[in-house]
């Protein structure tokens, strides 16, 4: 009989195979064209896969350019994968992102360029507006990691201090059609999120950045203030011309592998439950919520009966106030395994289906009913690693890490609790 822990495992590799760019990019490629070009870009930790993916559909060599994060390129024939650093730029993708931009100069009506879209593209494809540096950008998204911001929130002040984000990669191809295939790592799949929305419109205005650099009182570089109040400062919307001929298709998403999961899950014979695929928050809190569910199953079979798995998907984020090693979803989990205490019979999993929470080469972790002691066992306070944002130190000094290396996807955040 397979153990509640290795249960969990399952499904979270299930919810990564699903989003395999091999599987779920070839259905969703265009034909070849009649006249013209077939030109590949593309930025995200599964960019590279996605181009691989297309090359072996369609049996020849494609011309192009992609950034992936250091650690996740694969070979292609003819298109060149570049690696950069991610979460926070660097200059291999600053060089790359205006490189990308020259590429796609003087296309015509009858080429075709196919953009490979996936999560992290944001910080792949640092371009800045002029007036801004890559060390500015850098900041911009230091302060962001920090501040508790949601990942909407976070791509919209991007976006308007970008000269390639938020539709602006999608008019330079002009007047060219763009096919975009993208891989959703973004609560509630909304194109312009994902990577920032290099070549989909935007709608949101260089007012609701400022909004969110006010309200989370960032400690931004005084004259980045200057750049957002100039007019180029602002996206390019969704109904602008230049982005008539763009398509675009969601060839991945949190909730397709949340429901292959969930099939793992029944198979081994428990109900399934999907709580949503995209819940935000802040990750300690939304272990409490999480926590208070579980024990309305267990004590009064309310909302739902034992057995039962619990599955979640989204992006929480993190404010940080200690100086441990953590990521949102070793947080998550450590939030809620304090809530449960010893409660018998439930397990649980979070992590990223990247592979990596935080900055560290560690996808999650796993709790179960002897989390709590075996850490007192061994001197370690729950609460205090808590408070000192150290989910990851906790889990490693417990050997109950989750460590997969790199995906070659990203459907965001995966939680489950299961309940036997």
């Amino acid at each position: 009989m397979t153990s509640p822990e290795a249960l969990l495992r399952d499904m979270f590799q299930a919810a990564v195979d699903a989003a395999q760019p091999e599987l779920c990019v070839p259905p969703a490629l265009p034909a070849w064209p009649d006249k013209g070009r077939l030109l590949v870009i593309g930025a995200g930790k599964a960019s590279a896969a996605m181009a691989r993916a297309a090359e072996r559909h369609y049996g020849r060599p494609l011309g192009g350019l992609v950034v992936t994060r250091y650690g996740y390129a694969v070979e292609c024939e003819g298109i060149e994968i570049v690696e950069a650093a991610h979460p926070v730029p660097d200059a291999a993708g600053h060089a790359a992102a205006g490189r990308m931009l020259e590429l796609v100069q003087g296309l015509g009506e009858n080429d075709i360029v196919l953009c490979l879209i996936s999560g992290g593209g944001s910080a792949l494809l640092p371009f800045p507006l002029d007036g801004v540096s890559l060390e500015d950008k850098q900041a911009v998204n230091r302060e962001l990691l920090k501040c508790g911001a949601t990942i909407t929130e976070m791509n919209c002040v991007r976006r308007h201090l970008s000269a390639i984000k938020g539709g602006r990669l999608a008019a330079a191809c002009a007047p060219a059609k763009v096919v975009n295939l993208l891989i959703s790592d973004v609560p509630g799949d909304s194109p312009s999120n994902i990577a920032s929305g290099p070549t989909v419109g935007d709608p949101t205005s260089v007012a609701d950045a400022l909004e969110i650099i006010d309200r989370y009182r960032l400690n931004l570089p005084g004259h980045l203030r200057q750049v957002l109040e100039r007019v180029d400062a602002e996206s390019v919307k969704p109904d602008d011309p230049r982005l008539s001929r763009v398509e675009t298709h969601l060839v991945a998403t949190p909730q397709k592998s949340l429901e292959k999961a969930a099939d793992v899950a029944r198979k081994a014979g428990y109900s399934v439950h999907i709580l949503g695929d995209s819940i935000e928050g802040e990750a300690s809190e939304v272990g409490i919520v999480l926590a208070g569910i579980t024990h309305q199953v267990v004590r009064h079979g309310q909302p739902f009966a034992r057995p039962c798995v619990l599955l979640s998907g989204g992006e929480t984020t993190v404010t940080l106030r200690g100086t441990g090693r953590g990521g949102r979803n070793v947080e998550f989990l450590l939030s809620l395994a304090n809530e449960l205490g010893r409660l018998s019979g439930v397990y649980a999993i979070a992590a990223d289906t990247d592979g990596v929470d935080g900055v560290e080469e560690i996808a999650g972790a796993i709790c179960g009913p002897d989390t709590l002691a075996r850490a007192l066992e061994l001197g370690i306070l729950p609460r205090a690693s808590l408070a000192n944002n150290d989910g990851h130190g906790f889990f490693e000094a417990l050997g109950d890490q989750v460590v997969t290396g790199p995906t070659m996807t990203n459907v965001n955040d995966f939680r489950a609790i299961l309940i036997s």
